[in-house]
């Protein structure tokens, strides 16, 4: 069995729109491929380490990994360890050079969960992060010029060799998600190996 393991960003949940949206669709479409959206908690190596759990348990080569924002940051880490493809949406890269800003009380736009981002988070992040992507095939960008939150050229630079559709205007919550959906399933189907043959100019 195929699985999507959708890896929702910071301050967010399983309800978000991108993963709501993928999900309506694989029940529409695609119900033979396993979907899940965990909870992630706020402290990055508790988040990693039941994330490896998840990916233990299931053939790389039958796994993909959809991450945006922070979740993008978490799926670069996993898929460099457990040898599997990603699909990135507007990533979060290097994200512990950015969130000194974010220091202090935080409220998950969803659950209303509070808690306090402190600097051991951010050093959780320093320590989670890979230098470099291995192997650019097993990577697909999916950005927007937009992002209002992050600078899309960090991602074009980091995954530099990866197939990569940059969109021009949008926002930090790609706006355009939803044109990518079917392909980002059927990437996970391994019936369009290449994602590359639909990346935007």
């Amino acid at each position: 069995m195929k699985t999507i393991l959708y890896l929702h960003g910071f301050i967010s949940s399983p309800a978000s729109r991108k993963a709501v949206m993928l999900g309506d669709y694989l029940r529409g479409q695609a119900p033979d491929i396993e979907y899940l959206v965990p909870t992630l908690p706020h402290r990055p190596a508790q988040a990693c380490t039941e994330l490896r759990s998840l990916c233990r348990a299931r053939a790389a080569a039958d796994l993909l990994l959809v991450g945006s924002s922070l979740g993008g940051f978490y799926a670069t880490v996993l898929a460099e360890e457990a040898g599997c493809r990603a699909v990135l949406i507007n990533p979060a890269v290097h994200p512990q050079q950015h969130f000194e800003r974010y220091l202090g009380p935080q409220r998950n736009l969803y659950t209303g969960e509070r808690f306090e981002l402190t600097r051991e988070h951010i050093a959780e992040l320093a320590a989670l992060d890979p230098p470099r992507i291995t192997q650019p095939g097993r990577y697909w960008l999916l950005a927007e010029t937009g992002d209002e939150v992050l600078d899309y050229r960090d991602a074009v630079a980091f995954y530099a060799g990866a197939c990569q559709s940059v969109v021009q205007g949008g926002d930090h919550s790609l706006a355009s998600f939803s044109e990518f959906v079917p392909d980002v399933v059927a990437w996970a189907r391994e019936d369009w190996p290449d994602p590359a043959r639909k990346a935007q100019p």
